[in-house]
């Protein structure tokens, strides 16, 4: 589901954790192809393909949740994506943290107000933001 990429995200660097994100999402480009996962995500083929060879840093959330969901033992993209919101707003009051916290302590160069309207689905998250953002939430609760 994204957020389940790596066991331990604290001990991991955001880099690390997008890194784990995109073999997760590697593993189901290998098993429906290429060509395949373009067509029935909606992805761009040149970026499937890009992910296939190696990193996407910019590559949506909502991207990758539609690449993830073509295994068939995930749901659809949409609840994905809810989940993902779910869980990140579950360790934002775990933490309590506020969007202020995480737009100052991680490195995206986004405000508060920023941050708030990505984990709310307002504008478009990428997997390197989610990881930063990820990674900080769980270092966070793990003191």
């Amino acid at each position: 589901m994204l957020y389940d990429a790596a066991e331990e995200p604290a001990t991991l660097t955001p880099e690390a954790l997008r890194e784990a994100y995109e073999a997760q999402l590697r593993a189901v480009v290998t098993d429906v192809g290429v060509e395949t996962a373009a067509a029935d995500s909606g992805v761009d083929a040149d970026t499937v393909e890009a992910l296939a060879d190696g990193t996407v840093p910019d590559l949506s959330v909502a991207d990758a949740a539609a690449i993830l969901a073509l295994d068939e033992a995930r749901p659809d993209a949409e609840a994905i994506v809810l989940e993902l919101r779910d869980h990140l707003l579950m360790a934002m009051t775990t933490g309590v943290v506020d969007v202020d916290t995480i737009a100052a302590n991680v490195d995206l160069g986004l405000s508060g107000q920023e941050v708030q309207q990505a984990l709310e689905g307002r504008t478009t998250m990428t997997l390197e933001q989610l990881a930063a953002i990820q990674q900080f939430l769980a270092e966070r609760n793990e003191r």
